[in-house]
């Protein structure tokens, strides 16, 4: 079984940053289960979208349109931890942040075996 928890929301103001991380455990689990670790967000009333996702070492990223250019996904190699490296964040960015685990690539959640409990980040304008 495996655990994901993130860390690293809270409350930003328009135009900053925040860095969310996301740390794995579990006991004896194949590493392959966690081939893919991602980013979903889901905002009050709306269904949950694929923010960005990456592969082992931090190989292949790959984003939403909507958050491209602005945000940087990244693992280490030698960790089974993803960072979600947010920028010029706006007001449309406010949503509970997930972070999940997969065997392959994928932009649609039901795709992704474990999920964190969340973390929410706050934009203010």
């Amino acid at each position: 079984q495996v655990q994901l928890v993130e860390s690293g929301g809270g409350l930003v103001q328009a135009g900053g940053s925040v860095r969310l991380s996301c740390a794995a455990s579990g006991r004896a689990f194949r590493p392959s289960l966690l081939d893919i670790m991602g980013w979903f967000r889901q905002a009050p009333g709306k269904e949950r979208e694929f923010v960005a996702a990456v592969g082992r070492s931090g190989a292949n990223p790959y984003y939403a349109d909507s958050v491209k250019g602005r945000f940087a996904i990244s693992r280490a190699a030698a960790e089974n931890t993803v960072y979600l490296q947010m920028n010029s964040l706006k007001p449309e960015d406010t949503a509970e942040y997930y972070c999940a685990a997969a065997r392959a690539h994928s932009r649609w959640w039901n795709d992704y075996d474990y999920w964190g409990q969340g973390t929410q980040v706050t934009i203010s304008s």
